[in-house]
């Protein structure tokens, strides 16, 4: 667990200290990945099983944007329309994204 709150206090620290648009967390995790495909750690390792036990607990991660929605809701509602064109938008462009991958993986696949 160590591992998992420290690389996200360096993200923190990273984002505060550089002033970066991205949130820590964010730089935590890619700092996290870093770590693990450097490091490798074994299947029996601390780390992954904590991991295992908060991926099996992951819904209560929804709790928190959840709340931040309903205490929000007044300018959830304000801004509906372009936040539902954001979440509309992003999706159709993850799912262009998804398919043109498939499509070259596929082709490329054949084509050994």
């Amino acid at each position: 667990m160590m591992w998992l709150l420290g690389c996200q206090l360096v993200g923190e620290v990273m984002v505060r200290s550089l002033d970066l648009p991205v949130p820590g967390p964010v730089i935590g995790m890619v700092i996290l990945f870093g770590l693990l495909q450097w490091r490798r750690p074994d299947t029996g390792a601390g780390l992954l099983r904590v991991s295992d036990r908060v991926l099996r607990h992951l819904q209560l991660l929804f709790i928190p944007p959840g709340v931040g929605i309903v205490a929000y809701l007044g300018a959830v509602r304000e801004d509906a329309l372009p936040i539902t064109g954001a979440l509309l938008v992003s999706w159709l462009a993850g799912l262009v994204a998804v398919g043109v991958l498939v499509a070259l993986l596929t082709r490329r696949r054949s084509a050994a």
